[in-house]
């Protein structure tokens, strides 16, 4: 391959981390037409030799090897959080392109450091989440594109759940440097906003830990207790570059589960989007003439938007990433994004250790919604 040259389809894949989300990433990046998985890499040969052989990867085996096909371009990161920095700039190194997991990196200058390695050797940096390209945001997307709320001024997210200590077999992570809910579920909801709202200028925010030590529940290692060192509640005040602004709310301490729940206020309505911790659902859409001859506490029926769009899961950015190399033109999830998605999460942590408002110092062009008719089932790169 000629680094930085636009790949000729099926563009080559390999993936690195055969864990859990490996399954939902290849169960759909072997069904694209566009790219072919050559490759599954883990530290763990017979984990990735096991995972190869489920979804008939032709070849499994070590980093090194991978790195050293030649026949690959892109290659899908899925190692810890803390990892994916280290394992980003390998990848770029052997002259590869990146889709990694999120966050792109758990310090603003190891993100840095990606952006840069790919900037100098003319490769791609894409990241997680990719929801973000799933029917269901990207048919609210076109809505508040074309005007159907007027300008979006304000919006209010929350996802509140137990923790992933209840279902993960080894969550640690989650709760350590790098994790919590603010760097785990907030890539999914401030994608989506700054997608909608442009970048961010500056936030506030609290947070609390309110059990110090939490215990595996599931897999072999149930029972098993551990620290917890990150805040396992998180809550922010936004302010964005063009003067809006958003609340956001991220917990792994409620009792009662609440799901990605997203309204945005516009000048004319409001919209409220599908989770975005998912690749589908309808959107819900009130305007402000809707409540003509309206009367007392009744409110108008919203009107229903159903999701227009691809829904397939986890890997529509690696598949997204591969057209638009071999077009010419940004991705959508971009390194960029990420970058400052990370910024504002960091941000966001250091408000709430200081009492502070915090500025973000980054910034990010928002990415154009999809066109409807983008079909990750269409061979389009022969």
């Amino acid at each position: 391959m000629t680094v930085g040259a636009a790949p000729k389809g099926p563009v080559g894949v390999g993936l690195i981390g055969a864990g859990v989300i490996s399954a939902q990433y290849l169960s759909n990046l072997t069904t694209f037409p566009d790219l072919e998985v050559r490759f599954v890499a883990d530290i763990d040969l017979e984990r990735a030799k096991s995972r190869a052989e489920e979804f008939g990867v032709a070849a499994s085996g070590t980093v090194e090897q991978l790195l050293a096909d030649d026949g690959i371009d892109i290659v899908v990161n899925l190692t810890l959080p803390s990892m994916h920095a280290e394992v980003d700039l390998a990848i770029l190194a052997a002259g590869k392109h990146v889709w990694s997991e999120k966050p792109i990196a758990t310090t603003a200058e190891d993100a840095r450091r990606v952006l840069d390695a790919a900037a100098e050797a003319g490769l791609r940096v894409a990241v997680a989440p990719d929801t973000v390209l799933g029917a269901g945001l990207q048919t609210a997307f076109r809505a508040i594109a074309d005007g159907r709320i007027g300008a979006p001024q304000t919006a209010i997210t929350q996802v509140l759940n137990p923790g992933p200590d209840r279902w993960h077999p080894a969550p640690e992570f989650l709760f350590q440097a790098g994790g919590g809910p603010l760097l785990d579920l907030g890539p999914y909801y401030l994608s989506t906003l700054i997608t909608v709202f442009g970048p961010v200028r500056r936030v506030s925010a609290v947070g609390s830990i309110a059990r110090p030590e939490r215990t595996v529940e599931s897999g072999p290692r149930a029972g098993t207790t551990f620290e917890v060192t990150v805040p396992t509640y998180s809550a922010l005040l936004i302010e964005f570059e063009g003067g809006t602004s958003a609340q956001a709310t991220f917990s792994f301490q409620s009792a009662l589960p609440r799901a990605g729940s997203f309204e945005i206020t516009g000048t004319d309505g409001v919209i409220v989007l599908p989770d975005p911790n998912v690749f589908d659902g309808e959107s819900e859409l009130w305007t402000v003439a809707s409540w003509t001859g309206v009367t007392g506490h009744d409110r108008p029926d919203p009107e229903s938007i159903e999701a227009v769009g691809a829904s397939t899961g986890r890997g529509l950015g690696v598949l997204e990433l591969a057209r638009a190399i071999a077009a010419g033109v940004p991705e959508r999830a971009s390194g960029a994004l990420a970058a400052h998605v990370l910024d504002v999460m960091l941000a966001a942590a250091e408000a709430s250790e200081t009492g502070t408002t915090v500025a973000v110092t980054s910034t990010v062009s928002a990415p154009e919604p999809l066109p409807a008719g983008w079909d990750p089932t269409e061979r389009t790169l022969a």
